[in-house]
């Protein structure tokens, strides 16, 4: 479905008679580096020929990742004529040069509010391929679950729901593997200080209080030894630039209602709120002792962000009007505010994913460069292995394509794209996709008996 441009026209999926048999594909890659790196080269230039002289098709590409991309344009274009029983290629010939508009296009999961079975997020990955995004954000852990093996402090997992739903050091390293075989990196977030009450499970310690249990205690040198630790065993397996550090919805009232930490913070001059600027920019430099550059959720912008490290992105959540600021100040800024681009609200349709537009009232080009992209969030309250697909597809393809698609290529109207999203979320369901009809706003049935492509 997407980017998929000639002569500035995208594929609808009203296809013309004229369809090329083609003898085969010629793929030329320039670089024999397949390293998978943020900001690598992902563009491509595909040539089919017209029907009247089937051929060769030839796809050139500057790296691996971006011959990827062309490969997954051209299976779909490719169809299957039922009556000769050969594989076409319709409304040929095609001259594309395709290349993405933003680095960062993200689909954040979160496994901590239900676990996700290691097929499901596998199934996850490949759909992604599919849509050509870039980056899986995996919301490890929070206040319900700790499920993955950190060797350093291997009691942690302790507070995972039950034995059997962890992963261990081998299994998120299979993850980080068959994302990056597919040209999607994967960026590990521990969220600190708050929505961390499953940490104490293994490690009581780190609670404030057996009767006040998160944030992290800011006074105990444990919790940071502890973070330390975390991102060591992260750096060995979690090869991305960035990793995100949380930083959200953060409420102190459990360090000044706890003796102990009261009085560190009376100690040393702080009240609640220079407290947590301590404990985040202190979470940022060990991040930074790993070799990471950090994201953080736009809290931490919005009340200290002229203290934050330079390296640091912003992750706008809450609302409209804080990526400008953010690259006004000179940081960089990832798009996902909820009313958007949130998974989990399922009364936002697809329409609303589409039109959501990153640069909104960023005018200046330097400025313009520093919002690196966007991503979808599937957040797990109420979503599992049972019906993650249906909730992320096809809405997560519509703000796919805004983040792929050149500015001045994207529908005016959300309306003229439905033929062609109809389309791909036909194509994902015969890929064993269950992305979900168009005909209403997230996770709905089909309404009545009919066409896939008129669900």
């Amino acid at each position: 479905m997407l980017a998929v441009v000639n002569n500035g026209h995208v594929v609808d999926g009203n296809f013309s008679d004229k369809s090329s048999l083609l003898n085969g594909l010629h793929v030329v890659i320039s670089s024999p580096n397949d390293q998978l790196q943020y900001g690598i080269d992902e563009s491509y230039k595909l040539r089919v020929p017209s029907p009247e002289n089937p051929a060769y098709a030839h796809l050139q590409a500057n790296t691996v990742y971006g011959a990827l991309h062309g490969l997954q344009t051209l299976s779909q274009l490719c169809h299957f004529n039922y009556k000769s029983r050969v594989i076409e290629v319709h409304m040929s010939p095609w001259t594309i040069t395709d290349q993405p508009r933003f680095s960062y296009r993200g689909l954040l999961i979160d496994t901590s509010r239900h676990y996700l079975p290691l097929p499901v997020i596998k199934n996850v990955i490949d759909s992604m391929t599919y849509a050509k995004l870039n980056v899986l954000h995996w919301h490890i852990v929070d206040t319900q679950s700790f499920p993955l093996e950190i060797p350093s402090y291997p009691k942690l997992w302790n507070g995972a729901y039950s034995a059997s739903e962890r992963y261990t050091i081998a299994d998120a390293a299979e993850i980080v593997s068959y994302a990056q075989e597919r040209g999607i990196n994967v960026m590990a977030e521990l969220d600190v200080p708050g929505h961390a009450l499953s940490w104490g499970v293994g490690y009581p310690a780190l609670w404030p209080s057996s009767n006040c249990q998160q944030p992290l205690d800011v006074s105990n040198e444990f919790t940071f030894q502890v973070i330390d630790g975390i991102l060591s065993d992260f750096s060995k397996i979690f090869k991305f630039k960035f990793v995100h550090l949380g930083g959200d919805e953060v409420n102190t009232s459990c360090w000044t209602d706890t003796s102990h930490i009261s009085k560190w913070l009376k100690k040393h001059h702080m009240n609640e709120s220079q407290a947590y600027q301590y404990f985040v920019l202190r979470a940022q430099n060990i991040a930074l002792s790993h070799g990471y550059e950090i994201v953080n959720w736009e809290e931490t912008f919005n009340n200290f962000g002229n203290k934050l490290s330079r390296k640091t992105v912003v992750h706008n959540w809450l609302g409209g009007g804080v990526a400008e600021q953010v690259v006004a100040s000179g940081l960089r800024c990832i798009v996902s505010n909820q009313d958007k681009w949130y998974l989990d609200h399922l009364d936002t349709t697809w329409q609303e994913f589409y039109m959501n537009e990153p640069l909104t009232n960023i005018k200046n080009s330097k400025q313009q460069k520093l919002v690196i992209g966007g991503e979808v969030c599937m957040w797990g309250e109420h979503i599992d292995g049972s019906d993650i697909e249906q909730t992320i597809w096809p809405r997560a393809a519509a703000a796919a394509e805004r983040l792929w698609t050149p500015y001045d290529k994207l529908a005016k109207d959300a309306s003229e794209v439905t033929g062609r999203l109809a389309y791909f979320r036909c194509l994902l369901n015969q890929r064993g996709v269950a992305a979900a009809p168009l005909s209403g706003p997230g996770r709905v049935a089909p309404f009545e008996p009919g066409s896939c492509y008129m669900q």
